[in-house]
């Protein structure tokens, strides 16, 4: 769960999704949720982002659409690599990292953080610009 600061920023990307999926009825944007992203390791992200047309599970075991981490100040960058490590090696095609203190949005892609502004899965015909979620946050 992210920290104080973060909480504005982690409530602006759940309303977000919510808000933004709500015309998409094959997609479920939702709080933390237990994901099994290897045999014996579990991860725990921020916002996840499920495809309805997946069977429902009480842990997650298929890789969602997309997964987003909300920065924390006791955060350490190896840490974070770790599970963003984690996140790429289960198959999860968005991974995203939040950095509530600037309110900047990277994308994790081939072990890079990739500054972007925007959201986009193509299967699935969702983009959206980031800077939203900000907007909500003013």
């Amino acid at each position: 769960m992210p920290s104080l600061p973060g909480l504005g920023i982690f409530g602006s990307v759940t309303r977000h999704f919510h808000a933004g999926l709500s015309p998409v009825p094959s997609l479920a944007g939702l709080l933390p949720i237990r994901v099994r992203v290897a045999a014996t390791r579990f991860r725990v992200p921020d916002v996840t982002v499920l495809d309805r047309d997946q069977p429902i599970e009480q842990i997650v075991t298929r890789p969602p659409l997309a997964v987003f981490e909300v920065l924390s100040p006791e955060d350490s960058l190896q840490r974070v690599k770790r599970k963003l490590e984690d996140y790429s090696t289960m198959g999860i095609p968005e991974v995203w990292v939040i950095d509530p203190q600037d309110a900047t949005y990277y994308r994790y892609q081939e072990r890079q953080f990739l500054r972007k502004a925007s959201f986009h899965h193509a299967a699935k015909g969702i983009v959206f610009d980031m800077n939203r979620i900000k907007e909500q946050l003013d």
